[in-house]
């Protein structure tokens, strides 16, 4: 089926954020503004993290990546946005729309996955601080960005096939800036129930697996915090959780709010709103509520713009 599609040629029509055919020159600028912050945050934290000495923890290693992961995941679907902007129902052939999908899923399902691991590597810190380094060997790092980098493709793939197997009208009106699963799957003319109902409990297992991990890393955290007699080794350990918990909150919380929502309570509107929040907006504030009251990612940011700027 995915072959018939190819030959037949459907095309969809990439409405993006308003469904009005009407040029928005402001929120163009102000995508375009939010995008290059991305940038420069993403891209200025991983050079951070790959010149500076002080940067060679664990929680580092893994925020370089997280952040790797963020201005890709943004690249995916911003620049298409930028041009719905300004040219609205702009048709997107069938590769490239489920080209699109897939490095979308790949990279959200990567950044779930070093979420948890980089909860686990807030749990052992603050429960196991004496046998940190032993714990979270360079190894063992490598496995976990490893293993999420893998298991990511491997899940994206299994929905990008399901979804493209389907039948698509020769030309479909997308209410969305991305190509996006739940709507794809509104948009097949074939039948959708054997799908949907894979994709669900697949989807289901993806969100729900590393969310799992984080809420136990958290549960650990809890029971070592509490039973700290200082109050200021409390808010000590809980301010090296704080920015984690913050990035996981703002993004399972709006991927959930999208995708496990009642299907009566479906709206494109909403969930557009709500695909801006863990599509755009988080990645854009992750390095930024990372490096905030982080001493360490601060020193390291102004000595490379120091030697940067040195002759």
């Amino acid at each position: 089926m995915a072959l018939d599609n190819l030959t037949s040629a459907p095309q969809f029509l990439l409405l993006g954020l308003m469904d009005s055919t009407d040029p928005h020159p402001l929120l163009f600028l102000l995508f375009l503004g939010i995008y290059l912050l991305n940038a420069l945050g993403n891209l200025g934290m991983v050079a951070a993290v790959r010149s500076d000495g002080a940067l060679r923890s664990p929680m580092y290693y893994f925020l370089g990546h997280l952040s790797l992961v963020d201005i890709s995941f943004t690249t995916v679907t911003v620049p298409r946005l930028l041009a719905s902007l300004l040219h609205p129902g702009q048709p997107v052939p069938f590769g490239e729309c489920f080209a699109q999908m897939y490095f979308f899923l790949a990279l959200g399902i990567t950044e779930s996955y070093l979420l948890a691991a980089m909860s686990y590597d807030r749990a052992v810190a603050v429960c196991q601080p004496l046998h940190y380094p032993a714990v979270l060997t360079p190894g063992r790092c490598s496995a976990l960005v490893a293993a999420s980098w893998a298991l990511s493709q491997l899940h994206a793939l299994l929905h990008t096939l399901l979804l493209s197997a389907l039948c698509y009208p020769r030309t479909s009106s997308v209410r969305h800036f991305f190509c996006d699963m739940t709507v794809m799957l509104s948009l097949a003319t074939s039948d959708t129930t054997a799908p949907k109902a894979a994709i669900f409990s697949e989807g289901l297992a993806v969100v729900l697996t590393p969310l799992l991990l984080v809420s136990l890393s958290y549960a650990r955290i809890l029971v070592a915090v509490l039973g700290l007699r200082s109050a200021g080794s409390r808010r000590r350990a809980f301010s090296t959780c704080g920015a984690h918990l913050v990035v996981v909150s703002l993004f399972f919380g709006s991927v959930l709010s999208v995708y496990f929502r009642p299907s009566a309570a479906y709206s494109a509107r909403y969930n557009r709103l709500a695909s801006v929040v863990y599509a755009v907006l988080t990645p854009t504030l992750n390095p930024f509520i990372y490096s905030l009251r982080n001493k360490e990612v601060k020193g390291a940011l102004r000595r490379m713009l120091r030697r940067r700027a040195a002759p």
